[in-house]
């Protein structure tokens, strides 16, 4: 699989843009804020229908524009593929494949898998349980349609049951009866998630491992381990013992939504005790993981995104990451950097098929091609 072309129209700092990628290594060098990220997160538009970045796609839209355009042009077992994603302000995102819109936008994703490391992985760690279900959901809905329906379902349903308690809060009143038809829901849609995540991390720990001892070159032990309430007793069950909390703080307390993933490093929490390098390996380890299981389970290699990766590395780290992502594992690489002599010299060495951008306040010229 290999994106060819890339063609953006008003999209963040972009007035305009065509540019055509190497099917190796492509990187866009330049100076902080001139827009190379930009360019990363227009590529995670053509696989997730969303940035990576902003979730409210008109604040993606340059200036005071009316609209943005992206359109991407991916070879994928030698038939070129077209994706288009047109947003205007006030209206609804259009997305489509070879010029049919989609009825919906759940149908495109896994089409062309892509992995994206950024600074931003931080979070992983550092936030809430919200962004480390994202991480796993984000996996398994690239491979597996009926999860991601049973998200979104699940979803839908959690919002009107949590709509429903706010109701009997503000109305002083309780209908278990109509409680209970969301319950149904939940339970169906809710335990078919925990399984196929528990069954997820089963085929992921293993891939998790092996990277983090290549990437830090150490023999520290490191878990993963996925925290649910439903794995002691059923949603079903966990409901009615919840009912009471439920009504008091309007909201529904316990499911999926709340489920959590513990790292550690060496028994001990990864937040709390690890080093600086340590955490960055860890990072680096999930997100090779996340690489590798994805090229399993869809016979592909995705698309792989490295943002800014140089500065968060130290030289040993990075070294081995470009050292690994250059073998026949991997497909195409994005990179963005800093420092335009720093890359050119590094892929001199390497021998991989490169090409470089400069980029510049939204102008791109090209720098290097080999």
């Amino acid at each position: 699989m290999i994106l060819e072309r890339l063609s953006l129209l008003n999209f963040k700092n972009y007035d305009e843009a065509q540019l055509e990628f190497c099917p190796k290594f492509n990187c866009f060098v330049g100076n902080n804020g001139m827009g190379k990220t930009n360019l990363l997160d227009a590529i995670h538009y053509i696989s997730f229908c969303k940035s990576f970045f902003n979730s409210i796609d008109s604040q993606n839209i340059k200036h005071d524009l009316p609209f943005f355009a992206i359109q991407a042009w991916i070879n994928k077992n030698g038939e070129t593929h077209e994706i288009y994603c047109g947003v205007k302000r006030g209206h609804k995102k259009q997305f489509k494949h070879n010029k049919k819109e989609y009825e919906r936008l759940s149908e495109h994703i896994g089409l062309y898998p892509l992995v994206m490391i950024s600074p931003s992985d931080i979070e992983l760690i550092w936030d809430g349980s919200e962004v480390r279900r994202k991480f796993m959901d984000s996996i398994i809905s690239q491979y597996d349609k009926v999860y991601l329906e049973k998200l979104i379902a699940y979803n839908h349903v959690l919002q009107q049951r949590n709509a429903l308690l706010k109701q009997f809060h503000e109305s002083r009143s309780f209908d278990s009866m109509t409680l209970e038809i969301w319950d149904e829901q939940l339970v169906i849609h809710g335990e078919g998630i925990v399984k196929t995540r528990s069954k997820f991390l089963d085929e992921f720990i293993p891939l998790f491992n092996k990277n983090y001892q290549f990437i830090s070159g150490s023999t520290e032990t490191v878990s993963l381990h996925y925290e649910s309430t439903l794995k002691d007793m059923s949603y079903k069950a966990l409901l009615l013992s919840t009912i009471g909390r439920d009504r008091a703080v309007h909201y529904t307390t316990t499911g999926p939504h709340r489920d959590d993933l513990d790292f550690k490093l060496m028994g001990n929490s990864l937040k709390k005790f690890a080093s600086q390098g340590q955490q960055k390996s860890y990072l680096l380890a999930l997100k090779l993981a996340q690489f590798e299981f994805i090229k399993n389970k869809k016979l592909t290699k995705p698309l792989l995104l490295l943002d800014d990766i140089y500065d968060k590395l130290d030289a040993t780290r990075f070294k081995k990451l470009i050292e690994l992502v250059s073998g026949d594992d991997f497909g195409q690489v994005f990179i963005t950097d800093t420092h335009p002599e720093r890359i050119q010299e590094l892929f001199l060495k390497n021998h991989s098929p490169y090409i470089i951008y400069n980029v510049n306040n939204g102008e791109i010229l090209e720098h290097a091609k080999v």
